[in-house]
């Protein structure tokens, strides 16, 4: 199969994309390094399962068949993915789904991908990670702190700048951390 588009929601409030909080340009780096084109869907909270959906027909009427998510076990995430490709006309695909945590984050590791932790919940897992790489001396010591190894239930979430499918390292830096109630953002500029 022959990607057609990456699809990523951006909070139009917020001026980054949701959970991950990447700006517009950095998206469209990526966009670049991968040389696949990027279709962002600008929304509010309140629009977002209708405008995710607007662009999964979108993505049908350019020709795409499967919707690809990177789930591993969450049945609420498998529900709602599965639903929105299913009102498009699409079929839902979960690579990852029941993959042992452990072996998908190592695998990550292993083909040589570097993330850095850019969004922790405190509640779930120390402050001390953010602006991390993600190596797997880390992935350990976050296992070990008792949070998921691959932030699947929302401990952590990182940024995919380089590794082999990127023509080239996507250049980013970070701004001054932020706390929002029991979260630690460190922005991506």
């Amino acid at each position: 199969m022959t990607p057609i588009s990456l699809i990523t929601t951006y909070n139009i409030d917020k001026n980054r994309s949701w959970f991950h909080g990447i700006p517009e340009n950095v998206l469209n780096s990526v966009s670049k390094s991968l040389n696949i084109s990027v279709h962002i869907i600008r929304t509010k909270g309140e629009e977002y399962e209708k405008n995710f959906e607007k662009a999964l027909f979108s993505a049908k009427d350019n020709g795409a068949e499967v919707c690809v998510f990177g789930d591993i076990d969450i049945e609420d995430h498998l529900k709602w993915c599965s639903e929105r490709c299913k009102n498009a006309g699409l079929r839902a695909y979960f690579p990852l789904w029941k993959e042992k945590r452990e072996k998908v984050v190592y695998e990550f590791i292993e083909k040589g991908f570097k993330a850095n932790i850019t969004v922790i919940d405190t509640n779930r897992l120390s402050e001390k990670y953010i602006g991390k790489i993600l190596t797997k001396e880390i992935a350990l010591e976050i296992k070990k702190e008792g949070a998921d190894i691959c932030g699947e239930n929302g401990e952590y979430h990182t940024f995919v700048s380089e590794g082999p499918l990127f023509k080239e390292k996507v250049e980013f830096s970070f701004s001054n951390k932020i706390k929002s109630e029991n979260l630690v953002i460190l922005p991506i500029v």
